[in-house]
């Protein structure tokens, strides 16, 4: 496998700069009453790293460094803690808009 150069590094740093700026330019916009709602979905689509991570875990060849492996194995157990917590983020702002069961009245409880 080839290594990477100094500037495919840098080049790969100022991608990874430039989308954070991206990214934080995006959500900064959008309202609080939207903020909740749409990141439970897309930490639901987070997913699709926990699958990619977990195909390509699989396809390491087996004189692969550890290192790898490792990140690899980081990189899917993040995933699935967004997962979770994308899904119980959902979850309780959906119970927020259920509605209560009345109070039984006191003739109902003798």
């Amino acid at each position: 496998m080839a290594e990477a150069t100094t500037t495919e590094l840098l080049g790969y740093l100022a991608i990874l700069v430039l989308a954070g700026f991206v990214g934080f330019a995006v959500i900064s916009k959008v309202p609080n009453t939207l903020h909740t709602p749409l990141m439970s979905g897309t930490n639901a689509i987070h997913g699709i790293v926990v699958l990619g991570g977990i195909v390509v875990l699989g396809i390491t060849h087996p004189d692969a460094d550890v290192f790898s492996k490792i990140l690899l194995v980081i990189a899917i157990a993040f995933g699935t803690i967004n997962v979770v917590g994308g899904f119980l983020v959902t979850d309780r702002m959906l119970g927020m808009f259920k509605s209560k069961p009345a109070p039984a009245k006191e003739s109902e409880q003798r």
